[in-house]
């Protein structure tokens, strides 16, 4: 069995991830500032290197099924980077569905898992929907 083995440049990478999730975050809060959305940008890019690595990373974003993401989260981050904060967190937020939507099957286990949020995310409906991505597979 395959452990997951935590060590400084992973931890790191993920500190540089939340931190780039929270400035990002802060930019959208603070009516779209461009600095705080670049800052976080940049964190966040470079956490998800450092947690999986550069060879990873490059197979990721390079591969066929995830170009049209790829493409559409560098020109967001472009657009963000020089001055038109709101039209690059819209391209943005497109490439980052469309990159990440392999992990939302594992996202969804994880929420019907949670004690007390677990219970909504169990209703027939909700379920149903999640079932329906269940069978596929993570990208990485």
């Amino acid at each position: 069995m395959m452990s997951f083995e935590m060590n400084d440049r992973k931890k790191i990478g993920l500190g540089l991830t939340g931190f780039g999730v929270f400035f990002s975050f802060l930019g959208i809060i603070f009516f779209f500032d461009k600095g705080l959305l670049a800052m976080g940008n940049i964190l966040f890019i470079s956490g998800v290197i450092l947690t999986i690595g550069l060879k990873s990373s490059t197979q990721f974003f390079m591969k066929r099924s995830n170009f049209k993401g790829t493409i559409s989260f560098g020109i967001g981050f472009v657009l963000v980077v020089i001055g038109w904060p709101i039209l690059g967190m819209i391209l943005e937020t497109y490439g980052f569905v469309i990159l990440f939507s392999g992990f939302w099957p594992t996202l969804a286990v994880f929420l019907q898992k949670i004690p007390v949020l677990g219970w909504l995310f169990q209703q027939p409906y909700v379920r149903s929907f999640f079932d329906r991505y269940r069978g596929k597979r993570v990208p990485v």
